[in-house]
């Protein structure tokens, strides 16, 4: 399944994570014009690699 950004709110709680600057770049470069948070997209995109990991790697 390919990855699709969606609104999604959520009960949540902060966290602190370094990004590298040419990360941050293409991340904000994709959600330009869409309606997405940078914060939601980096929720969907863990969701979707957790979700889509080889079982012998969720364990």
């Amino acid at each position: 399944m390919a990855f699709q950004l969606k609104e999604n709110k959520k009960e949540t709680e902060n966290k602190t994570i370094r990004f590298p600057v040419p990360l941050i770049e293409r991340i904000e470069g994709t959600i330009k014009n869409q309606n997405v948070t940078f914060s939601g997209f980096v929720i969907q995109a863990c969701e979707y690699a957790l979700d889509n990991m080889d079982n012998d790697e969720k364990e």
